[in-house]
């Protein structure tokens, strides 16, 4: 008698991944679509010959969806969603390689491979001037308000001058990269009566001032490695005549007259002449004539 004996392939074998952990540095800026990891890495192995059907998911919370594979047999990780370095900088990816599809009855046996991603911050940002106002709570923009200053007529200042709401002073907001910062006059600068000092951003004089005027200078924060990354803010400066004197009142105590049941904004009255409003006055030396 001749017997025919045929063996079937018991599926005894789970998925194998030849590199079961792998790390990958990702650029904050890196296009929407790049791949980032390459198919012939995360392929696995079965010896049992099965088909393999892959599924990508992520270990860290709101790192959801940045992350795909290209389909359920192919493995390739690409990059689905922009990156924003200040919404999360690592996450670990987890991938799973079945030899069975996921909604199938049969007894299914799985391998996995964990993926680490570090986020590597870009040069996506322009310089923040300081003190600066986050928008919404938004991490990535700073609005700045606009600097102003004085000078008296006639005096030339050797120190830099005193700005408000604190002196010339800009960053780099990619603080992982922190480029240093280059200021310039770029406007507003008539007769060149001013000078920025490039590394520092203190503002000073050239020349003195003879009338009354102002000054609405444009001064540009660049960064050193990238000069497309640049801010421009403005700074006020008025000229004014120098003050010597302080303010005065002509009494020093005020007496006024009150009425019951007068409304709101009603006038109050001299002490003892309810006729006539009283009347608050200060005086200044410097302005005699005002």
């Amino acid at each position: 008698f001749e017997i025919l004996v045929t063996i079937l392939n018991e599926n005894d074998n789970s998925p194998v991944f030849a590199q079961p952990n792998l790390t990958r540095d990702v650029p904050e800026d890196t296009k929407v679509g790049t791949a980032i990891v390459a198919r012939e890495e995360v392929t696995a192995s079965d010896a049992d010959l099965d088909t393999i059907y892959y599924e990508l998911t992520t270990t860290v919370q709101d790192t959801d969806g940045y992350f795909a594979i290209r389909g359920v047999n192919n493995p390739e990780i690409y990059l689905q969603k922009a990156l924003d370095y200040d919404k999360f900088s690592s996450t670990t990816l987890l991938l799973y390689a079945r030899d069975r599809p996921v909604t199938s009855p049969d007894p299914t046996k799985t391998g996995t491979a964990t993926i680490t991603i570090t986020i590597k911050q870009s040069d996506t940002r322009a310089p923040w001037f300081l003190p600066c106002t986050r928008l919404h709570n938004d991490a990535s923009v700073c609005i700045s308000s606009p600097y102003s200053g004085r000078v008296n007529i006639s005096e030339m200042s050797t120190e830099p001058l005193l700005l408000e709401p604190g002196p010339i002073y800009a960053i780099d907001p990619d603080y992982t990269i922190s480029d240093r910062i280059v200021y310039s006059i770029v406007g507003g600068n008539t007769d060149e009566v001013f000078s920025v000092d490039a590394d520092t951003g203190n503002l000073t004089m050239n020349k003195i001032l003879t009338s009354p005027d102002s000054f609405l200078l444009q001064v540009m924060a660049t960064q050193v490695n990238n000069i497309r990354k640049y801010s421009v803010a403005t700074v006020e400066i008025k000229v004014i005549n120098k003050s010597n004197f302080p303010p005065y009142f002509e009494k020093k105590v005020y007496n006024g007259t009150v009425f019951v049941g007068l409304p709101q904004r009603s006038f109050v009255y001299q002490a003892g002449d309810p006729s006539t409003p009283l009347v608050i006055t200060a005086m200044d030396q410097d302005f005699p004539d005002v």
